[in-house]
């Protein structure tokens, strides 16, 4: 199985990401380079505190990440308050995926 973290939104500009983007997680924690895209460092801190429950099958509004249960799609936002550095707010859509 892996995590599927694609680029749902921007908000601002971002230097990074492009709308679809991905970072593919295999094993739930080993950056695939080769299916992924650009990868910025101030992102893993919206996706760290996360990873491995969702990797391991908790539920996302469980953990407060989506208000429908049936949906088990995930959604981080970056930390960058785009409004005050003129860089961008991204939000990430986090999803399981067997191979």
């Amino acid at each position: 199985m892996k995590l599927l973290i694609k680029i749902k939104e921007i908000n601002g500009r971002c230097p990074v990401y492009r709308l679809d983007d991905k970072i593919v997680l295999d094993e739930g924690y080993i950056i695939n380079v080769k299916e992924s895209n650009n990868i910025c460092m101030h992102s893993l801190a919206s996706i760290l505190p996360y990873y491995n429950a969702l990797y391991r099958g908790v539920k996302p509004i469980d953990l407060g990440l989506n208000k429908d249960i049936d949906d088990n799609t995930a959604y981080v936002q970056c930390l960058d308050p785009c409004k005050y550095t003129g860089g961008g707010t991204v939000i990430f859509q986090i999803t399981r995926e067997k191979e």
